[in-house]
């Protein structure tokens, strides 16, 4: 993979504290899982440096070997099938409309044969909650209550490695190793660098914003004619 370093194409900084860190290789994962019908063992379970889950490599049994997002609990040497007419075990990936309501289900597609797009992240699942037509309700990790397309598929179980996020990185050292540079606070900067910056000795005045001037304590960004509204049920839940 090469790194930005937050620069865009002309060399502009576009995204601040990006920079340095390891060099990474990529791992293509298998996010469609379009091998139907045919079974795979899990050969390893391995640590992938460009993304929070783990990832297993599945030996077909034709020869074939791909990587797929691990599910938990799964085990070197469990076998997965994706496909219609699957049994809905843990790393089996099906279509939704074959899943019974109630399972925990990850790496879900949004548009079918595109590939998964949610459910992805370390420790997250997503569940099948109920049917309405060609549709199926789907309660995100989020909270969010949205229909998704019946012929999309999905991965039974949930991600791996469900302690990501309580790493302690320990040191400031170690942050730059995964490419993150030191980040200053918008008050702690002078008036012409952030609208929070300014002020006398420890004074921290105006509004929570960002640098840009986007609110930070709970103003809506989302376009409101975005086509997908119709399809959400109910909005994720506010952290508030």
């Amino acid at each position: 993979m090469k790194s930005s370093g937050g620069r865009n194409a002309t060399g502009k900084m576009t995204v601040r504290n990006i920079g340095g860190g390891h060099k990474r290789r990529y791992r293509i994962i298998d996010f469609k899982r379009d091998k139907e019908g045919v079974p795979g063992k899990v050969k390893t379970i391995e640590y992938d440096p460009n993304r929070s889950a783990y990832i297993c490599l599945i030996n077909y049994v034709d020869g074939e070997k791909r990587y797929i997002i691990a599910p938990n609990k799964i085990k070197v040497g469990d076998t997965v099938v994706s496909g219609h007419g699957v049994p809905p075990d843990i790393g089996n990936a099906m279509y939704l409309d074959e899943i019974p309501l109630g399972a925990d289900i990850h790496a879900i597609e949004l548009n079918p044969g595109r590939g998964a797009a949610l459910a992805r992240s370390a420790g997250t699942s997503a569940t099948l909650v109920g049917r309405e037509g060609k549709f199926v309700v789907v309660k995100l990790p989020s909270g969010e209550v949205r229909r998704i397309l019946s012929t999309c598929k999905a991965t039974i179980g949930n991600t791996s490695n469900p302690d990501h996020g309580l790493q302690v990185y320990g040191k400031a050292g170690r942050r730059r190793w995964i490419g993150r540079r030191p980040r200053v606070r918008g008050v702690a900067m002078n008036p012409v660098d952030h609208p929070m910056g300014g002020g006398e000795g420890r004074a921290s005045g105006g509004h929570p914003r960002s640098r840009t001037g986007i609110m930070a304590k709970g103003q809506k960004t989302r376009n409101t004619k975005k086509a997908s509204s119709r399809i959400i049920i109910s909005k994720r839940k506010n952290k508030n």
